[in-house]
């Protein structure tokens, strides 16, 4: 393999165990702790937190569910999965450590209806203001 697609490889496998680490440290959930909730053994997500191991998309499910964050942002992080659309703004808030699953929902969910709203507004014409 080439150099730099392993660097870019081995990258990426310490980035997702630097993020799961935050998400563990966040949530208080020792390193033990969490392997037993994801059903993976110690060494091997401690493998996985020092970027000695990349981890399978299965694998990032039952971490995510360990964590009780959404494995989609697992995923994202991991680069298994494009930004959704909305872009870095629903990436921040979908991967955000300190807001719970509802929350996240919530802050799509409004994001998402001032999206539509403006682009419905965009294709009526400009907004008119109040007659003065």
């Amino acid at each position: 393999m080439d150099k730099p697609i392993d660097k870019a490889v081995a990258d990426l496998g310490r980035d997702i165990g630097e993020y799961i680490r935050q998400q563990r440290s966040t949530a208080k959930i020792s390193l033990r702790q969490l392997a037993r909730l994801a059903g993976v053994s110690n060494p091997y997500l401690s493998q996985i937190e020092r970027g000695l191991r990349k981890p399978s998309a299965e694998i990032l499910q039952q971490i995510a569910k360990g964590l009780r964050i959404s494995a989609e942002a697992l995923y994202v992080e991991a680069g298994i999965l494009e930004q959704r659309e909305g872009g870095a703004l629903a990436d921040a808030i979908v991967t955000a450590p300190d807001l719970t699953e509802r929350q996240k929902q919530v802050l799509l969910d409004v994001y998402e209806s001032f999206r539509r709203e403006n682009a419905a507004n965009h294709q009526a014409g400009p907004a008119t203001g109040p007659a003065t």
